[in-house]
């Protein structure tokens, strides 16, 4: 593959380049790695939007009114949907796709639904690189939307700029909620289907759960949406960009973004010294450190510590380390 000419075309926002390159990270393509080199000095630019929630609050719904809205001032918009689960079908992303199809064919729009197969580290390093390559097209926004609220979908969610946690009336137990970590994710709560029953109550149990919280200068807004009548869009961007705002001014976005680069770098680290421990594992001296695992002659520290010493890693980082 002619990588100089797939960079020229990201960087061109060629449609077809972003899809290749796109394609290169689900795949955990060999060339990966200097893809993303090239593609990292183009970053930046874009602000990110994540949105998670549980399945069926009309998350697409509400993209497709947001992105809409920001055609009509003018802006690009790049949608990324992710489903950490189904890599071959797509799931309910084939349906999500279907739904914003008023803006498939609108060269300001690049609309892709993921699945990591064989990124190193899974979806918490396949979505930011998928996340640069489209901030590297010239997208001005790139909304990353999950299909649920598990571990995997609230991670990728939050590592964007500004998090828009969507729910509708009758959004079930808050304990709940707060358990799956939406609740603290969240710049933006969004109380989407505002039309039906119910949605009132919605909004003043959010505001009743954000009064007894603990929160720093920026306090989440709760915005009540109907985005397939196209109502509460236009608010619901004014949040978007008080939080922007907010976040510009007070060095938070600058810092969130450093944050979020070093945990990728960790993750990364991590995955792959996981990979050097499993070949480890299978060669003969590996073998025997299982038998003395499996016969307690060892304890899991004090083989974690052999495995690290044997790729070079210092014993005394490695206690530090902790599990």
């Amino acid at each position: 593959m002619d990588l100089d000419r797939l960079v020229d075309g990201v960087r061109a926002g060629d449609r077809r380049a972003a899809a290749r390159a796109i394609s290169m990270v689900e795949d955990g393509d060999a060339e990966l790695p200097e893809l993303s080199a090239r593609v990292f000095p183009l970053t930046g630019g874009a602000h990110t939007i994540g949105l998670t929630g549980p399945p069926g609050v009309g998350k697409s719904s509400l993209v497709n009114g947001l992105v809409g809205a920001l055609r009509g001032r003018g802006s690009t918009a790049a949608v990324l949907a992710i489903d950490p689960t189904s890599p071959l079908s797509g799931g309910a992303l084939l349906g999500d796709r279907v739904r914003m199809q008023e803006h498939a064919t609108d060269p300001g729009v690049f609309i892709r639904s993921m699945a990591t197969r064989g990124h190193l580290g899974g979806m918490a390093l396949a979505a930011p690189e998928a996340i640069r390559i489209l901030d590297a097209s010239g997208k001005d926004i790139v909304f990353v939307e999950t299909v649920g609220v598990g571990q995997a979908e609230v991670e990728v969610a939050a590592a964007t700029d500004t998090t828009l946690v969507v729910v509708a009336p009758g959004w079930g137990d808050a304990v709940q909620a707060a358990k799956a970590g939406i609740l603290e994710i969240a710049d933006v709560f969004v109380v989407n289907k505002a039309d039906l029953d119910g949605a009132r109550d919605a909004v003043r149990d959010l505001r009743q759960m954000l009064g007894l919280g603990e929160h720093g200068a920026w306090i989440p807004p709760v915005v009540a949406t109907a985005a397939v009548r196209s109502e509460g869009i236009d608010e619901l961007w004014d949040a978007i960009d008080a939080h922007r705002e907010h976040a510009a001014a007070t060095g938070s976005l600058e810092e969130r973004r450093r944050r979020r680069t070093i945990e990728e770098v960790e993750a990364m680290v991590a995955a792959r010294l996981g990979d050097v421990a499993a070949e480890m594992l299978a060669d003969d001296a590996g073998r025997a450190l299982a038998a003395d695992l499996a016969a307690r002659r060892t304890d899991p520290y004090r083989a974690a510590e052999l495995l690290l010493k044997r790729v070079g890693v210092r014993a005394d980082v490695a206690s530090e380390a902790g599990p």
